[in-house]
């Protein structure tokens, strides 16, 4: 099953999973020690993120260890990016336009009608 991965980082407590795992891999005790829940239920967050791609389980001798793997967040990027750019357009749009009332003001601080 391939998660959804904006539902998958909607959970703070699995957007903390990826905070801890991306400069790291870690074991999943480590991983749960982290966390005032139950292994079971930080198992339960892992394998969502695992599901969508963000984390890749290893098997290393007896242990299991959790690897970031965030080319998946471009998806999440991608998609706020478009966002980022309406709102810049407007606030430069809303900049230009203060510039010029200021610049009215100034030349006619009365408001007197020319």
């Amino acid at each position: 099953m391939h998660r959804d991965v904006f539902k998958a980082i909607a959970d703070p407590t699995r957007r903390e999973i990826i905070n801890l795992i991306a400069h790291q891999s870690m074991n999943l005790n480590a991983v749960a020690d982290n966390f005032e829940m139950s292994r079971p239920a930080v198992s339960k967050h892992i394998k969502i993120l695992t599901e969508c791609g963000l984390l890749v389980i290893k098997q290393q001798g007896r242990e299991r260890f959790c690897k970031a793997d965030l080319k998946q967040l471009k998806e999440i990027t991608d998609w706020a990016e478009q966002y980022s750019r309406f709102w810049t357009q407007k606030l430069d749009a809303l900049d230009i336009f203060l510039t010029k009332e200021q610049n009215t003001d100034s030349i006619n601080p009365k408001n007197e009608k020319l």
